[in-house]
């Protein structure tokens, strides 16, 4: 594993890199550092170069101030201008799979082709559904709390996870920023979203890849269970 940074561009954008060849990106979803994206990408190193930034507002990217998608994709590419990448294939979970998509839409000549995993948004046309609305309610009305009350107060959001990966949730979250956490909890749940409409969509001729993970929910009887959701 590689590490670089890019200043000069209000904030210390970090981000880790590994292996030779053509370049595929993965970025984390909200609340979250590259560790989270990197499990989706690593095996590819024997024959990729992987790259995984930790975005604005997030992990060793500190930065406290308003979020946008067309900043966060234009984070992008400076990263891959630091590293000199002029292409790569470009991927993102979650939250990070907007962020993904907005690249592609600014940046479509840099983009071999998009991977979104578990994506969130339906466009603004549509906007969150209602689950989704309190969903990011109740993570922002805890996350709001963290320039008060420390990082620590984060760790609810983390209580249902499995075991092993719950304990690598709550050792990412001991290298949060609280400014930062704020910020990016902020934007989350505003509602912003990377396009207005399927029709903007249509532009995107490119190969893409969306996956569905399977949900793991705790049944009335306590048990767990896979399913899949619709995100």
């Amino acid at each position: 594993m590689r590490e670089f940074s890019v200043d000069g561009v209000g904030a210390r954008l970090f981000a880790h890199e590994d292996g030779h060849g053509p370049a595929v990106v993965m970025l984390h979803g909200a609340m979250a550092n590259h560790l989270a994206a990197l499990p989706l990408i690593a095996p590819l190193a024997e024959r990729y170069r992987i790259i995984t930034p930790d975005l604005r507002g997030s992990g060793r990217s500190w930065y406290g101030g308003p979020l946008t998608f067309d900043q966060l994709a234009d984070d992008v590419a400076l990263l891959l201008d630091h590293i000199g990448v002029g292409q790569a294939v470009v991927g993102g979970v979650s939250s990070g799979s907007g962020i993904a998509l907005r690249f592609a839409r600014r940046h479509p000549g840099r983009t071999i082709a998009l991977v979104l995993v578990k994506p969130i948004y339906a466009g603004e046309a549509r906007g969150y559904s209602d689950q989704q609305k309190a969903t990011f309610g109740m993570m922002h009305a805890v996350a709001s709390r963290a320039l008060e009350e420390g990082v620590q107060v984060l760790k609810p959001l983390y209580a249902n996870l499995p075991g092993g990966m719950r304990e690598r949730a709550l050792a990412m979250m001991e290298g949060f920023d609280p400014a930062s956490v704020v910020a990016t909890s902020h934007f989350v749940t505003s509602g912003a979203q990377p396009f207005m409409a399927a029709a903007d969509l249509a532009s995107l001729a490119l190969p893409t890849l969306l996956v569905r993970i399977p949900a793991m929910v705790i049944t009335q009887s306590g048990h767990r269970d896979r399913r899949f959701r619709a995100s």
